[in-house]
């Protein structure tokens, strides 16, 4: 009976100490700045504020590729809105593409490069990969689109 009493109490410890602010008494603040909401409260659309992450293109064509090559397309951007655009991540469909992105803020009016690159070891016939660009723009996704029809060399 001593003893469960004593483990009743060590938990009851624990969980008050637990529930105990770990920040000196100070409350965590986000700032505002981070933080961003397109929306007002009227339901509208509003972008001030806001990066615009713009594409020349979002979709490249390779054309013909003998299989075992490794090509890479770098996608050209620029930040057309009023805040610094950042990448978060590049998500690719396959194992067989890569992304490289610019990882430090992209200043309103600056360009950046989205690099992704294709390996066709392995593969044949018709290839459509697909590249996610997450960041802080509304919408937050942008797709971008590498295609190649690979050829085995000894079918050239």
């Amino acid at each position: 009976m001593f003893r469960k009493l004593n483990l009743l109490i060590l938990i009851i410890g624990i969980v008050i100490a637990g529930c105990g602010s770990n920040n000196n008494g100070e409350e965590k603040i986000i700032p505002t700045d981070v933080v961003k909401n397109p929306k007002t409260a009227e339901g509208k659309e509003s972008k001030k504020g806001m990066p615009e992450i713009a594409f020349e293109q979002t979709e490249f064509d390779f054309k013909e590729v003998i299989e075992g090559e490794q090509v890479s397309y770098g996608f050209k951007f620029k930040n057309e809105g009023d805040g610094d655009l950042l990448i978060s991540k590049v998500y690719t469909s396959c194992g067989c593409t890569a992304s490289e992105y610019p990882k430090t803020p992209i200043k309103p009016g600056e360009d950046g490069v989205v690099k992704i690159s294709f390996n066709s070891s392995g593969r044949t016939g018709f290839q459509r990969k697909t590249a996610t660009v997450l960041a802080n723009t509304q919408p937050n996704k942008t797709h971008l689109t590498i295609k190649a029809t690979v050829y085995r060399p000894e079918d050239l």
